[in-house]
């Protein structure tokens, strides 16, 4: 029933803004067209642009939508630029919750009022986002700091989402052709542990120490101090930064800011997250990205908001560089047998096929100038080919997928002429090339010396237990093997004694015909002929 309702929700939704207006006309399919058109809620239907139509939609939808939006914002390139423009005051524009109501979570969670736990707080907020908002403050230390609150109620209606987008997974994974390899459910699955774990700002708060941590020198990117005295699951406070945010162009422009130099940081600094790191920040739209200015030629960004982090394997970074190299060289080959190697795509195809569709995929787009060229966009081509070849979608690089688009279209925005291709390549042929050097070996050895020696007094013992394992799988084979022999033999006698039944059959039927050799017209009589049969199924058979 609560689906049933959301499911309502999401209509009324859709047609009082009349989203369906958005649809491009190559995806307005004529029955979904005519049950949009029907829509009760669209007599009602507001007015205005439709970038703005949009945009309050999904502010009135929840979070889950929001966040959505936020993601579309990040790609002007793939959007007109009024919905583009809308989209954008999703990552801190989401309308207010009452002050009041911050005010009371916070002094539930650290059990005092704020006007004695610091010397100063403004309850006008700073901004408002989809899952929370912010708040000025000062400590009583003299520290200006910025005070996050979840907003009120927001888990429910964040649950309401999740089943409801579970269900829908569901349907497209049993009814549609390409669910299955889709891997909607899995998908969904990992989303809700990524947006549930938003909503803990304990969590978040321990994301920034790590990402802070990492970059601990503070050359590429800065990252605010939590204050743990101040910090629980429902508020979070870190030291306020000033910062131009990374969309004022005009602002960083006037300043003289190298938008060069920062477009190309921004590729860096995710490259460094997922290879040198494997924990990157997961929510970079530009809400959530600062530029530092102090020195125009040599910029550096604040990063805030540190709720949803990806972290890949071993296996899938080593796989994921070499692909990409790999395609920055134009070895199609080698993409194929990655994707084979990998297991991203079945063990059981033809390498040659699916090289010459990453060939016919590829090759235009590299014909283009290398200004012109979307590495995003070219990632989406390569999944689409891969789909023919039934190549699974992988959970565990759907954020990074997201992450990489999103800093493309970041870095697009600040610098048109970005050439992601020649900042990537060096840094990934580097890692690659560090990955098996003799000091990485070393290291990585040493690293897991203090286990192995811990492990080596109980080698004898391990050996031993292995063998006795062994010597009992044998046995237990040579058990199941004498069971299936004993089994087969039993078969073999019931046989013969049907065949030796079914020949005494024919036999006697022989026996009792000795007159039709004449009815025959001197063909071999059906005596003879039920006699040999007898005979055939009587004779014994060899033994396999």
């Amino acid at each position: 029933m609560v689906r049933l309702r959301r499911f309502v929700e999401i209509s009324r939704v859709t047609g009082r803004y009349r989203l369906d207006d958005l649809l491009p006309e190559q995806a307005r399919h004529p029955v979904l067209a005519t049950l949009l058109r029907l829509n009760p809620w669209r007599l009602n239907a507001s007015d205005g642009p439709r970038g703005e139509r949009l945009r309050r939609a999904l502010e009135e939808l929840g979070p889950v939508f929001i966040k959505f939006g936020q993601m579309l914002s990040t790609r002007r390139d793939l959007l007109p630029e009024d919905i583009a423009d809308e989209l954008a005051k999703l990552q801190d524009q989401v309308p207010p919750f009452d002050a009041s109501e911050a005010v009371a979570i916070i002094e539930a969670a650290l059990g005092d009022s704020v006007d004695v736990i610091f010397e100063r707080f403004d309850r006008e907020p700073l901004a408002s986002a989809s899952v929370a908002q912010v708040h000025t403050a000062r400590t009583r230390e003299g520290r200006e700091v910025v005070a996050k609150v979840i907003r009120p109620g927001i888990e429910a209606v964040i649950r309401k989402d999740l089943a409801l987008l579970e269900m829908l997974a569901r349907g497209l994974e049993r009814w549609f052709r390409d669910g299955r390899r889709l891997r909607p459910v899995e998908v969904v699955q990992d989303y809700r542990h990524t947006i549930l774990d938003e909503l803990d700002l304990a969590r978040e708060a321990a994301n920034a120490s790590q990402l802070r941590r990492n970059f601990a020198d503070g050359s590429l990117v800065y990252v605010p101090e939590v204050f743990w005295d101040y910090t629980r699951r429902d508020v979070m406070v870190m030291e306020r930064i000033r910062g131009i945010p990374v969309t004022d162009l005009d602002t960083l422009r006037a300043k003289n800011v190298d938008l060069k130099v920062l477009g190309e940081r921004g590729v860096e600094i995710f490259f460094t997250q997922v290879f040198r790191d494997s924990f990157f920040h997961a929510d970079m739209h530009p809400g959530n990205i600062f530029v530092d200015a102090t020195d125009p030629a040599d910029p550096r960004y604040i990063a805030i908001d540190c709720a949803i982090i990806g972290s890949l394997s071993e296996d899938d970074q080593y796989y994921l560089a070499r692909n990409l190299l790999a395609i920055f060289r134009r070895d199609y080959r080698e993409v194929a047998q990655l994707h084979v190697e990998c297991g991203w795509v079945p063990a059981h195809t033809r390498v040659q096929d699916f090289e010459a569709a990453m060939r016919a995929v590829c090759e235009p787009v590299f014909e283009r100038p290398i200004a012109e060229i979307s590495f995003g966009q070219m990632l989406i081509y390569l999944f689409r080919t891969a789909a023919r070849f039934d190549m699974e979608v992988q959970p565990s690089l759907v954020l990074l997928q997201k992450t990489l688009l999103n800093i493309e279209g970041l870095g697009r925005q600040l610098y048109p002429q970005l050439n992601l291709w020649d900042t990537a390549m060096p840094f990934l042929e580097k890692w690659v090339s560090e990955r098996y050097s003799p000091q990485t070996l070393v290291k990585r050895l040493q690293h897991h010396a203090p286990a192995w020696l811990e492990q080596l007094p109980q080698l004898p013992e391990v050996v031993l237990d292995n063998l006795q394992g062994q010597r009992e799988r044998q046995q237990r084979l040579e058990q199941q093997l004498a069971v299936e022999k004993a089994a087969r033999e039993n078969a073999r006698r019931d046989a013969r004694r049907r065949n030796l039944a079914i020949a005494a059959c024919l036999a006697a039927a022989a026996l009792a015909t000795p007159d039709l050799r004449n009815l025959l017209g001197g063909l071999p009589t059906l005596s003879w002929m039920l006699l040999g049969a007898a005979a055939v199924l009587a004779w014994p058979r060899p033994q396999p």
